[in-house]
């Protein structure tokens, strides 16, 4: 095989955030820890949007929600562009014969996205019940995947777009979000460390303790998969990412601009060329990877892409790597309308907001947990201010807004320029007030007789 074209192995997870041992997190995930000890772990990667099917469009397109059109989700009438093109379809034009196994969650016409071949069903939707997506549980999909690479049944260089349900909260019997500890099991939730920007209360602490099942699960796939790349002599020429597409789904979290709704794993293994055993503490937007995967298959990165390759990081050339200054993050439509906009340097956070909003915004799934339960009064309520300025160096967990002091006024000019400009420069809709859901012409079809 041309050394140049090594098999790509993108496995996926989901609402995950950065729960890893790996991170730094009290958790055991044995196999994705060694596969970060083989490779390179970043740990300020940061997706462009807290939410699932705009942040995985922009990983597969290397282009923002506002840009490539997908600024809600795909199950709820949004879509990419009619001319976005994503990462199977680059690497499928370099030779590449592509598979997705398991969810995408960024079209409702699979077959839009051109695989060669779809090994699961109903991977459009994660859904609220992991019964109903048995096929998408990271044991199953990481069952089908070793099966496959045993077999040997493709043309080598090999692309698979690997995605796992875990960690999404499922719908239980009750009425309330959980993370299913019927199959999965829970930890001890005496036993959890709880989450620094949360208050330590019981409903936070039952859903931390039940999402850690859900953990070893996507660790115990992702084991299953690169036992099978050693047993069939894949792993050294096999480029591995693990990663994932926002926060966890806590308040604060998942579905929020604040670090802990937009930090994502990212972990990156190709022996011999990517070095091993190194932790990066560059600002890395997840628009980045797309630019980076076609520069380790030396394939041209056209200009329209947002992201920036950090090739120049992660292989012997890293001293001509030039750091990024700020990422963007953005959320549009959810299960509601949610228009923000954000910018992050290395030192600050600046938010801005564009409808009247509750002081946290609380995704249904989370609205309706125990964990949502425990902060709905304060945080579930309005008002959000519309704008928020954050000193990360001395207050990390986003708590104290600094945007009206005196001595911060030159950073909030700065930072609500260099956004504004950004949203200029990408014709953002935003700018042109609210944006229209995806399902308008459903709203607006009316049907009545005139009298």
């Amino acid at each position: 095989m041309d050394s140049s074209r090594p098999n790509i192995l993108l496995i996926h997870g989901h609402d995950l955030g950065q729960y890893l041992g790996c991170y730094g997190v009290d958790i055991e995930t044995p196999n994705i820890d060694s596969l970060a000890a083989d490779g390179a772990l970043f740990e300020r990667h940061f997706a462009t949007a807290p939410q699932c099917s705009p942040s995985r469009g922009s990983l597969m397109t290397g282009r923002h929600p506002h840009v490539n059109g997908l600024m809600g989700l795909a199950h709820g009438d949004w879509e990419l562009h009619d001319d976005e093109r994503i990462l199977p379809q680059y690497v499928s034009d370099a030779g590449y014969e592509t598979h997705l196994f398991g969810l995408q969650h960024i079209s409702q016409d699979t077959d839009r996205l051109e695989y060669d071949r779809v090994h699961s069903e109903g991977n459009l939707y994660p859904g609220v019940s992991p019964a109903v997506h048995q096929a998408n549980r990271a044991r199953n999909v990481a069952s089908v995947v070793s099966s496959f690479l045993d077999a040997s049944a493709y043309e080598e260089p090999l692309f698979a777009s690997i995605g796992f349900f875990e960690c999404h909260r499922a719908e239980e019997e009750d009425g309330r979000f959980g993370f299913d500890a019927n199959y999965y099991g829970a930890d001890d939730p005496d036993t959890v460390r709880p989450l620094p920007y949360l208050p330590d209360r019981r409903g936070h602490r039952h859903d931390l303790a039940e999402m850690r099942g859900m953990m070893y699960a996507v660790d115990e796939g992702i084991g299953t998969i690169l036992d099978a790349l050693d047993e069939n002599g894949l792993t050294e020429d096999t480029l591995v990412i693990f990663t994932t597409e926002h926060g966890i789904a806590f308040p604060r979290a998942k579905g929020t601009c604040y670090d802990a709704g937009i930090e994502a794993a990212l972990v990156m293994r190709y022996p011999g060329v990517i070095t091993a055993d190194e932790r990066y503490d560059e600002l890395i937007s997840n628009v980045d990877v797309l630019p980076t995967v076609l520069d380790l298959i030396d394939v041209d990165v056209p200009e329209a892409i947002d992201g920036r390759s950090f090739v120049n990081l992660i292989t012997d050339d890293g001293d001509s790597y030039a750091e990024r200054e700020r990422i963007f993050a953005e959320m549009t439509w959810h299960d509601m309308y949610n228009p923000v906009r954000a910018i992050r340097t290395d030192r600050y956070k600046y938010v801005r907001s564009f409808w009247h909003l509750p002081t946290v915004y609380l995704p249904t799934d989370v609205f309706v947990s125990e964990s949502g339960r425990e902060v709905r009064e304060t945080d579930g309520v309005p008002p959000r201010q519309y704008e928020e300025l954050y000193d990360l160096r001395d207050a990390p967990q986003e708590d104290d807004n600094v945007v009206y002091e005196p001595r911060y006024q030159d950073v909030r000019q700065d930072l609500s320029r260099e956004l504004y400009e950004w949203m200029d420069e990408t014709d953002d809709p935003l700018l042109d007030g609210p944006v229209l859901p995806g399902d308008y012409d459903e709203i607006q079809s009316w049907p009545h007789e005139s009298t």
